[in-house]
């Protein structure tokens, strides 16, 4: 059974979860490295039976601080929130992070924030963490005000595979260049792509092969082309097999990057329902085909392949 957590929009938090373990970041994908750290902090727990809080931030910083950065995370709000559940977390602070809480001073954000509206104990951080006004503090001042304020800087070591740390950037190339199966590696499940079903132009319906379009907001785009997977329809939360494709649809001339899924033995409508999308192989690229025929008689191909993947 998952556990009940206290979910926060800010860090305005109850009484009886202050003076808690905190991990603060964006924690975006947390993969294998984020669940080393939440592995110690439990060790942490059960040694001093204080609570884990999660204090995290939507949008990531670094999108709000780009304008061009666009298509960036590896998870949604909602992934992120069902798998700390699953870390057996005690609280989760999910910070607006925006114009005004950006212009936070360092040393404000220590006092008035981590201790004052917190209480933390320990504080577990990367080492590239920075925050405040013009990302003016990092570990090296929060390491200086531990005495004074009472807590203690806990900076694990990254978690290296292969001589190479993983982190939520390695990911993300991982993906991008379609090394689907070291990606879902990391990240110990099936990278997954949440959203509403939206009407296309039905151009797969036209050929044979209906499918539920979602967009890919401000998901980080995988590798264009053909996918295996598994589609969750998450409001009766059942699980089908079926085939993505994942680009521009060049036969057509379409230019906006669209998830299109053909899921197996399925025939419902579903406009405007919410689905999960997991990738569990990435069968091949996409290309522009000579015709119409062409395309279906080598989507027939990628079925028969997709239908023999577990």
């Amino acid at each position: 059974m998952v556990k009940k957590i206290n979910l926060y929009k800010n860090y305005n938090i109850k009484n009886n979860d202050k003076g808690s373990i905190i991990l603060i970041g964006s924690f975006d994908g947390l993969h294998l490295g984020h669940r080393k750290l939440f592995e110690r902090a439990k060790k942490l727990k059960s040694k001093t039976k204080l609570k884990i809080g999660v204090f995290t931030f939507d949008p990531i910083p670094k999108m709000f601080f780009s304008k061009v950065l666009i298509n960036y995370r590896i998870s949604n709000l909602n992934e992120k929130i069902r798998i700390l559940k699953n870390f057996n977390v005690d609280f989760v602070i999910n910070q607006n992070f925006n114009k005004n809480f950006s212009k936070i001073k360092c040393n404000n954000f220590i006092k008035d924030i981590l201790i004052r509206k917190i209480g933390m104990k320990y504080i577990y951080v990367s080492n590239n963490f920075k925050f405040g006004n013009k990302r003016e503090g990092d570990v090296k001042l929060l390491k200086r005000e531990q005495v004074k304020y009472n807590y203690k800087v806990i900076k694990p070591t990254p978690l290296k595979i292969k001589n190479k740390i993983i982190s939520s950037s390695l990911i993300r190339k991982l993906l991008q260049d379609g090394n689907l199966n070291t990606a879902n590696k990391y990240l110990d499940r099936l990278w997954s792509v949440e959203g509403i079903v939206k009407k296309g132009r039905q151009l797969g319906k036209t050929i044979g092969f209906p499918t539920c379009n979602i967009e890919m907001q401000n998901y980080v785009i995988a590798k264009l082309g053909v996918y295996a997977v598994k589609v969750n329809l998450l409001s009766n939360n059942k699980i089908y097999k079926g085939i993505a494709n994942l680009g521009i649809r060049p036969t057509f001339n379409q230019r906006k990057i669209l998830l299109e899924v053909n899921i197996f033995n399925f025939n419902k409508k579903i406009y405007g329902k919410r689905i999960r999308v997991e990738f569990i192989k990435f069968i091949r690229g996409e290309k522009k085909f000579k015709n119409i025929n062409y395309l279906k008689k080598q989507i027939k191909l990628d079925i028969k392949k997709a239908k023999k993947i577990n």
